[in-house]
Parts: C-alpha cells; sequence; structure tokens
C-alpha cells in the first residue's frame, strides 16, 4: 500500500525509535529508525530505508561487510572513515560505500550527523576489522586520530 511517512524533528511518526545495535560495543550514542522495508506490507521493496543518528562526540561501529550502501546526510556535518582516508561530510552529501570497505561516521560540531542509509533488503552481517587491520589503519595519521573502537 503507498503511504506517507511524516517526520518533525528528525523523527518519522510511528517509527520505532530504536538502539543502533544490541551488542553494545564498539560505538556511542547512535540510534536508528527504519522508515521502509521491514513491515508486512513492503515485501516488495528489496532495499531498507534507515535514518541514524550519532550525538555530538558518538560514533558508528567500524565494520566491512559484503553488501554496498547509500548514505546522504541530511543533519549536521561530520567525517566518515573510508578504508585508508577520512573525508568531511555534510547536508546532502551522498556517500557510497562499496563492498568490504571498513567504514565508521563520526559528528563534528555541537548539532547530531542524521543520514538516511540504504541497503539491501537481503544483506550479509557486517564484520569488525581484526587487530592487524585495525593496526594498519592507525598508521594512517588521518585515520588514526578519527578511529574509535
Amino acid at each position: 500500500m503507498a503511504k506517507v511517512i511524516r517526520a518533525q524533528d528528525y523523527r518519522w511518526q510511528d517509527v520505532p525509535l530504536k538502539e543502533y545495535k544490541t551488542d553494545g560495543s564498539g560505538f556511542r550514542d547512535i540510534t536508528r529508525q527504519t522508515l521502509l522495508g521491514e513491515n508486512d506490507d513492503e515485501g516488495r521493496l528489496n532495499f531498507i530505508t534507515r535514518y541514524f543518528e550519532v550525538q555530538p562526540d558518538g560514533y558508528s561501529s567500524l565494520e566491512h561487510h559484503e553488501h554496498p550502501h547509500v548514505v546522504i546526510v541530511i543533519r549536521g556535518r561530520g567525517e566518515v572513515i573510508l578504508q585508508d582516508r577520512v573525508e568531511a561530510i555534510g547536508l546532502h552529501d551522498c556517500i557510497y560505500i562499496a563492498p568490504h570497505t571498513v567504514h565508521q561516521f563520526h559528528p563534528t560540531g555541537d548539532e547530531p550527523l542524521g543520514f538516511l542509509c540504504m541497503v539491501d533488503r537481503e544483506r550479509d552481517r557486517p564484520l569488525i576489522p581484526d587487530a592487524d587491520a585495525v593496526d594498519t589503519l592507525r598508521r594512517n595519521p588521518a585515520v588514526g586520530r578519527r578511529l574509535k573502537i
């Protein structure tokens, strides 16, 4: 069924605000709302659209996976680790995260970093880089300065 999901102040009506992940480690001060793709009446969608919000001084998990995804910033500004570099990101920037690209999101400034994230409905689970991979990432001063585990 076609629908409109109303938003106000970066929250969507009748969409539960959830924890980012349930394991509780490797990230800080981040929430998510799944807007489309998980409800019974959305079975024909082959993608899921989620909204993530990272509070100032928070960060997402450092991870990589087989599936690609797209992120569009709709609130605040920040930086994203993309494998061996750090990129500044801001309002309306579109980020493509290719398969097996290590990535992590960080807000900068006093406002939360909010972004829409589109992924395949059927996808693999994220993997956390091992200690050797993290050591390699830390050799780049820009990445080492930003990276959180």
